[in-house]
């Protein structure tokens, strides 16, 4: 039987990765997709740019679309990023009856209802593994391992910049923005570093998750963003002297009243496995009712490990080429016909535990103060630390830990806080969450 013709769209990190494990374990991609995948036709922005690929035999274009109208390319891997040209590129390569593999998380978190409506119409598949926490084959766990369970949660530490930043905080004591400038040294973050340190980046992965995991159409604009750029070295230190370490999670809920989706700092106990996650590796947990709570762990980014994601849609498309379109596995884990209304929920309707960290004057009756104001919007306190201010200082840090209560109660005081003479500055908040297999 004959290769499957490949027509690759970027041949960057992601791309040349990808060509490098098609071609290293050539054989044993065969043996698992019943033929060979090969690529034979390649766009790339400039032509004479250093490779990290070999890209003998493979035809060279610097026009993306000759790749897609290409006769003999039968599957299209679009490796290129955004929602613009990629998405013309995708949708053109449906309307011929191609199948797709992308990595690319921001054009299926913001554009993939009609790409999959698309894709069932012209009876193909557009397989995205890699678009989510790279080599970690999170997608295929849920829609297919978790196939049998009601999933309850999950949260993740979904990209590796945001990650390696509270790491080295945590670890050397070092401050944001110092972090930052080594992340970027290091590739690890980009010269504009916005979509990976304010959680944008992770937004899109988490909507991807969620519609997965609860059988809901994607819906990007409804996910709250919260960044890291606010978080201190302090806030790291009195995190770690009450029992927790800061992580930047996405986490989505089912609940009574509708989903959350969100993406924020966050406090997790330091004896969760996921609380130990360093550097720039991912991780997601999943609870399911049946299976309980499960952990995927490995690298988020890379040439071959997101290559590895993208060579496993490629044998799973391979191996569907010759089946029924209408009995394959659902791009959304649920049939189109059965997926959920169930609303996304703001994020003042969110209930969850908080750290406030505030600067009050070193004067008697300012922590009654505060006190009866959280009493005051039913919130109770678990834990409070207050620091002994500097000789030359007149102002003490509070450290505070609540139990859980509704995000519009803890604004609402924060308010009445931040309103006191006695309070100076902004309150810092970081949600709470323990993560607990039981709930």
């Amino acid at each position: 039987m004959e290769p499957v013709k490949v027509g690759l769209l970027g041949l960057g990190t992601v791309g040349g990765g990808t060509v490098n494990v098609l071609k290293r374990n050539a054989k044993e991609i065969a043996r698992r997709a019943g033929r060979g995948i090969v690529i034979t036709h390649a766009a790339a922005r400039d032509l004479n740019k250093p490779r990290i690929c070999d890209t003998s035999g493979i035809t060279l274009t610097s026009d993306p679309h000759a790749v897609v109208n290409d006769p003999n390319v039968q599957i299209v891997v679009e490796l290129i990023g955004g929602d613009g040209l990629a998405y013309e590129l995708v949708m053109r390569a449906i309307q011929q009856g191609k199948h797709v593999v992308t990595a690319n998380k921001a054009l299926i978190a913001k554009r993939g209802n009609e790409i999959f409506a698309a894709a069932r119409d012209q009876g193909v598949v557009v397989a995205f593994e890699a678009a989510v926490a790279g080599g970690i084959p999170i997608i295929k766990a849920i829609r297919e391992g978790l196939a049998g369970n009601h999933i309850q949660w999950l949260a993740g530490i979904i990209n590796g910049t945001g990650n390696f930043i509270l790491t080295e905080m945590r670890d050397k004591g070092r401050d944001f923005n110092d972090v930052l400038k080594e992340a970027q040294a290091l590739g690890y973050a980009e010269a504009d570093p916005t979509f990976d340190v304010e959680g944008i980046d992770a937004a899109h992965k988490l909507t991807i998750l969620a519609s997965i995991a609860f059988g809901i159409p994607l819906q990007f604009a409804a996910a709250y963003t919260e960044g890291i750029t606010k978080i201190t070295r302090e806030d790291v230190t009195y995190a770690e002297e009450l029992g927790y370490r800061i992580k930047h999670l996405g986490i989505t809920k089912r609940t009574k009243q509708g989903i959350e989706l969100r993406v924020h700092p966050t406090l997790i106990p330091e004896r969760r496995l996921i609380a130990n996650v360093d550097g720039v590796m991912n991780a997601v947990l999943v609870k399911g009712d049946a299976v309980g709570p499960t952990l995927y762990y490995g690298a988020g980014a890379g040439d071959e490990p997101t290559a590895s994601a993208v060579v496993a849609d490629l044998v799973d498309v391979v191996r569907a080429l010759t089946s029924d379109p209408e009995n394959r596995v659902p791009h959304l884990a649920f049939q189109p016909d059965a997926l959920s209304d169930t609303p996304i929920l703001p994020i003042d309707a969110v209930e969850t535990a908080y750290y406030l960290r505030m600067q009050a004057s070193d004067k008697p009756g300012v922590l009654a103060d505060v006190t009866r104001i959280l009493g005051d919007h039913q919130i109770s306190i678990e834990a409070i630390i207050q620091k002994e201010p500097a000789p030359e200082m007149q102002t003490a840090s509070v450290i505070m830990l609540t139990h859980r209560v509704l995000e519009k109660n803890m604004n609402d005081a924060i308010a009445k806080i931040e309103a006191l003479d006695a309070i100076n500055d902004k309150v810092t908040r970081i949600r709470v969450e323990t993560l607990n297999a039981g709930k």
